[in-house]
C-alpha cells in the first residue's frame, strides 16, 4: 500500500529526473546556444562543444538513474559533477558587472545549489527505492 510519503518520493523523483532529462537533451541536441554561451564564459571553441555534450551525458544518465531509481548513488554523483561544474563556471554572478546578467546567473547558480543539496538529501532514502528498476 502506497502511502503519501512513497508517493510524494516519487512524484519528487519524477521532477528532478525529467527537469535532467530536459537539460540533456539541450545539452546534446540542442547545443548550439549553449556552446556559444560556454564560449563567452571562457571555454575554448574546440572544448566547448565536449563540455557541453559530455555535461549532457552526465544529466542523461543521472536523470534517467533519479527517474527510475536504478543505482541513484551513481546517477546522483553524475548529478553532483555536473552541477558542481556547471555552477561554478557557468553561473559565476559574482564576476558579472551587469546587472541583469548578474541577477540571472545568481538565480542559475543558487537553484543549482539547491537542486544539489536535494540530491544529496535523496543518498539518505534507502534503497532500493519504492517502484524502482
Amino acid at each position: 500500500m502506497a502511502t503519501y510519503i512513497t508517493v510524494a518520493f516519487l512524484a519528487g523523483r519524477i521532477a528532478v529526473g525529467l527537469f535532467f532529462l530536459d537539460a540533456a537533451y539541450k545539452h546534446i541536441f540542442k547545443s548550439a546556444g549553449l556552446v556559444g554561451y560556454a564560449q563567452s564564459k571562457g571555454i575554448k571553441p574546440g572544448t566547448a562543444k565536449f563540455a557541453v555534450i559530455s555535461t549532457g551525458i552526465l544529466a542523461l544518465i543521472g536523470g534517467l538513474s533519479v527517474l527510475l531509481g536504478y543505482r541513484p548513488h551513481y546517477g546522483i554523483a553524475c548529478l553532483v559533477i555536473f552541477l558542481l561544474g556547471v555552477s561554478f563556471k557557468m553561473h559565476d554572478y559574482w564576476k558579472e558587472t551587469d546587472p541583469m546578467a548578474k541577477m540571472n546567473s545568481r538565480v542559475g547558480f543558487w537553484k543549482n545549489i539547491a537542486l544539489l543539496g536535494a540530491l544529496l538529501c535523496m543518498l539518505a532514502i534507502a534503497q532500493p527505492w519504492v517502484w524502482s528498476l
